[in-house]
């Protein structure tokens, strides 16, 4: 009884195992179906989701692409238009430059059979003169045989005849008509004088600037002249041994003067003077100091003042040596007139006279410029200036027409350029102005005495005296050698010899005085 009932209960409890099993597999399978359905559920909406946004990208994907086509299409048939339209104005160009051409050539050929027309009318003309002279020389021959028959004289017998008996005629004649010519000319010259004159001052204006041997140097008060001068004079013999120029303090008030030969020095001078005034240090050291900086800062200057000048002359290809010697003519003077501005006047008359004559006024120009060049080294051989800057020229790979310019432009060499006669007569305009230059007295002295021996060495002259600063020369002639038409005829002689024979500047008078004096004595 208790076996079948445990037995019973092992059953039951068998049976509610298994009915428990069942029920727990059925459960998980039910459950997997339907997780299984709803993941299915949820990956088909994603999917839907992802293809319906896929959709919007691409359909946005392919509107900007058709965008950037039509952009790029827009773009492209633009340029293509671009091109169309300069092909059509580079064809329209060249159809009228064809045009043009054609034309051109039409008139060419037209005024070719002119004148080949025009040439054989005149070489028709030509044999008729020709043959004209002929018969001329024919008639003539026979009209001096004939007078030759007639008179009983040769023809060159006649002709010596003639000539000796209007010669003295024929001197009278010819003073008068000179007289007349001069008196005519005078009238007009002074006209055509001032014309040229104010077209040459319109075409080339420069100053005329004359150069002294002194600077003054300005200062505020005398007090600065104590502190320059220095303790027993050590600061004032400090700078003149720096600079090499003469330091003069004097009474003059608010002023020192600074002597030399060399405007070079005397502006290092000038410069060193004001920094160091300025700057109130005064004492050897920094004066010292001072004079190299400055030193240093004009031969800057004087590069950059070669540069300019070359530039504002429009003239390239330099060498940087011949540059800094131009910028160095700005402080070299002729004759008291500033090399620099002595030389740019030359070069643009050079140029003006070269564009009128047909020549290059750029080849011109240089030679004008670098002419004087000879004047500024500091080293000065025994050479004249005209042979030294030629030899500089052709040392720096200058042409052989502006070195022969240069050399030439004083006759030290001869001229085988036509450039070299206009450098020579430019120069000679430039120094030749009243007022250009500054004669030194032994010069000024020694064209007076050849003026005055010129004249006193023509035939029935007595004294001669040069007046005015030898703008009029007054020349005493004896009244029993010379008559009054032979008077004229001296001055006239006089004034031709001293225009071929002299160099001066403006014109000069020439003044013939013939005087009759009758003495007696009363006893």
């Amino acid at each position: 009884m208790i076996i079948s009932t445990i037995i019973g209960m092992m059953s039951a409890t068998v049976v509610s195992l298994i009915t428990g099993i069942v029920a727990l597999a059925l459960g998980a399978f039910v459950s997997y179906l339907l997780w299984d359905k709803t993941l299915k559920n949820k990956s088909q909406t994603i999917v839907k989701e992802a293809e319906s946004e896929a959709e919007v990208i691409k359909k946005e994907k392919i509107l900007q692409a058709k965008e950037k086509f039509l952009q790029l299409k827009s773009d492209h048939e633009k340029e293509i238009n671009e091109r169309s339209h300069k092909l059509v104005v580079a064809e329209n160009k060249f159809k009228q430059k064809e045009i043009s051409l054609s034309q051109k050539f039409e008139e060419n050929q037209r005024r070719k059979k002119e004148v080949d027309a025009i040439r054989d009318n005149l070489q028709v003309q030509i044999d008729l003169v020709e043959k004209r002279n002929e018969e001329l020389d024919k008639m003539h021959k026979q009209q001096v045989e004939q007078l030759e028959a007639i008179s009983g004289l040769s023809a060159e017998e006649a002709k010596e005849q003639l000539i000796e008996s209007l010669r003295a005629e024929a001197k009278t004649a010819a003073m008068s008509d000179i007289n007349e010519i001069m008196e005519e000319a005078r009238m007009t010259a002074n006209k055509e004088a001032k014309k040229i004159v104010v077209q040459t001052v319109q075409r080339v204006a420069t100053e005329a600037a004359i150069e002294n041997s002194v600077t003054v140097f300005n200062i505020d008060n005398d007090e600065i002249k104590g502190r320059i001068i220095g303790r027993e004079g050590r600061n004032i013999r400090a700078l003149e041994a720096a600079t090499g120029v003469e330091i003069i303090v004097d009474d003059t008030p608010e002023a020192i003067i600074l002597s030399a030969f060399d405007p070079v020095r005397r502006e290092i001078a000038r410069l060193a003077l004001h920094q160091l005034v300025t700057d109130g240090r005064i004492h050897p050291a920094r004066i010292e100091e001072v004079v190299q900086k400055t030193q240093k800062q004009i031969e800057e200057e004087i590069i950059e003042v070669g540069k300019r000048t070359a530039i504002d002359l429009g003239i390239h290809g330099l060498h940087p040596e011949i540059i800094r010697l131009i910028g160095k003519m700005k402080y070299r003077s002729s004759y008291g007139q500033n090399l620099l501005q002595h030389s740019r006047e030359v070069a643009n008359l050079s140029a003006i006279m070269a564009s009128e004559l047909g020549l290059n006024p750029k080849l011109a120009k240089r030679a004008g410029l670098l002419h004087d060049i000879g004047k500024v080294p500091d080293d000065e051989p025994e050479l004249p200036h005209a042979i030294l800057g030629m030899k500089i020229a052709e040392k720096y790979k200058e042409k052989p027409d502006v070195c022969n310019a240069i050399g030439a432009h004083h006759d030290e060499v001869e001229m085988t350029s036509l450039i070299s006669p206009i450098i020579q007569v430019c120069d000679a305009i430039s120094g030749a102005r009243p007022g250009a230059r500054r004669e030194v007295v032994e010069s000024y002295i020694k064209r007076l005495k050849d003026l005055e021996e010129l004249a006193l060495a023509h035939p029935g002259v007595m004294k001669t005296y040069a007046i005015q600063a030898g703008r009029e020369l007054r020349v005493i002639v004896g009244s029993d050698k010379v008559t009054d038409t032979d008077a004229e005829k001296i001055s006239f002689e006089i004034s031709q010899k001293i225009q071929n024979e002299m160099t001066y500047p403006g014109q000069i008078k020439i003044t013939v005085i013939r005087e009759t004096r009758a003495i007696n004595y009363a006893k």
